[in-house]
């Protein structure tokens, strides 16, 4: 196990202060807030941090495996990072950096529809062994195709999004130009010329552009136009009507991303598809929503064994995936924290991130006296309040 991190560097807050210094204000803006008011963003934390885990100092203990089945795969931990979008706008070649990163540790990497690199690029990157998620198009023509890139790209895990029927209403993101359609204002101009670290790399990256949606846009779209384009190419929402035709073309495993309720979770088993990612877009969407670990608990309650629970959304160390994991999720997702450690680190970033959340969860664990991940939940000593 690879557990090399850069000790300047070795919680969350100073990945997050990091990544503040080294990008411009609207970059950062757009990773580190959430929606309307950020009620459900701190929610996520807070509500999760609330979970307590009960150590059994004198059982006979092993060492702690980190090494989990999912979907037929063992990976090499209980973790992967999760899909953002516009990931190089907030630091260069980010998805590249962290498609990378996870190959070499083995957790899986979910690429966006709406990232920075191509589909073709990830699966070069991985030698196809990502997980795609799909931001369902309006056009099935463009849906079809998509599908087959990511098949040819060696994907064998496909994730459907449900919980964007509409973007969220993100004030920061307005105030800095950065909803649809985008433009750039003279303040965001000055904030870059003040990082030019982030200048520099993004002139020798090129301008961060949708680049598995590249191929399906007209040439010689300005600002405006490109925002129409993409509000059109993805307006409607995802129903069972859109996600059963899905099932039945790909060939591999199917995941529905954005699941909060067990009224969602019973219609994906109806659909059969493979599992679910309870999640809250990670506050982005509903500010009046539950949080994410809410969700989980009462969806697992219910369903658990029948469809696999994943889970994201208010997670940023490994203490707050063992809290996940104790309460029934059987894998986790973190999106923050590795971008975090992207933009304070560069290259650097994702081997970082994923060797420190490994050191954090094998200490607790070793600290509960947890041999297994999958005996977190008999540690669980108190749900939140």
């Amino acid at each position: 196990m690879n557990l090399s991190y850069n000790t300047s560097y070795p919680g969350i807050d100073d990945l997050r202060e990091g990544a503040r210094r080294r990008t411009p204000r609207f970059a950062f803006e757009y990773l580190d807030g959430g929606c309307n008011e950020d009620v459900n963003l701190l929610k996520n934390t807070d509500d999760l941090r609330q979970v307590e885990l009960k150590p059994f100092y004198l059982t006979p203990h092993q060492p702690p495996v980190l090494k989990t089945e999912l979907f037929g795969h063992e990976y090499d931990a209980p973790f992967g990072i999760a899909p953002i979008g516009l990931q190089g706008l907030i630091w260069p070649g980010a998805p590249e950096i962290l498609a990378r990163a996870a190959a070499e540790h083995n957790v899986p990497f979910i690429l966006s529809t709406v990232s920075t690199a191509s589909i073709e690029k990830i699966g070069e990157i991985t030698g196809g062994k990502f997980w795609y998620q799909l931001y369902h198009p309006a056009d099935n023509a463009i849906r079809d195709d998509i599908l087959n890139r990511a098949e040819a790209a060696g994907c064998k895990t496909l994730v459907l999004l449900c919980d964007v029927p509409t973007f969220g209403y993100r004030p920061r993101d307005i105030r800095n130009g950065l909803a649809m359609p985008p433009r750039m204002t003279l303040r965001n101009v000055l904030q870059i010329c003040g990082k030019p670290n982030w200048a520099v790399r993004t002139l020798l990256n090129g301008t961060p552009h949708f680049a598995t949606m590249k191929k399906y846009m007209p040439k010689g779209l300005n600002m405006k136009q490109l925002g129409a384009y993409m509000n059109a190419t993805f307006s409607g929402r995802l129903n069972e009507e859109k996600i059963a035709p899905i099932r039945d073309r790909w060939k591999g495993h199917v995941v529905l991303k954005g699941v909060a309720s067990e009224e969602d979770t019973e219609r994906a088993i109806r659909l059969g598809l493979d599992g679910i990612i309870v999640s809250n877009h990670g506050g982005r969407q509903v500010d009046a929503g539950e949080s994410t670990v809410r969700s989980l608990l009462s969806v697992a309650a219910k369903y658990r064994g029948k469809i696999r629970l994943m889970v994201d959304s208010g997670l940023r160390t490994g203490p707050d995936i063992a809290r996940a994991l104790a309460c029934d999720a059987e894998f986790t997702f973190l999106g923050r924290t590795f971008m975090y450690a992207v933009a304070a680190l560069g290259r650097e970033g994702g081997q970082h991130a994923i060797a420190m959340l490994k050191v954090q969860l094998k200490q607790v664990m070793d600290q509960l006296c947890c041999h297994r991940v999958s005996d977190l939940s008999k540690h669980l000593l108190r749900k939140p309040g």
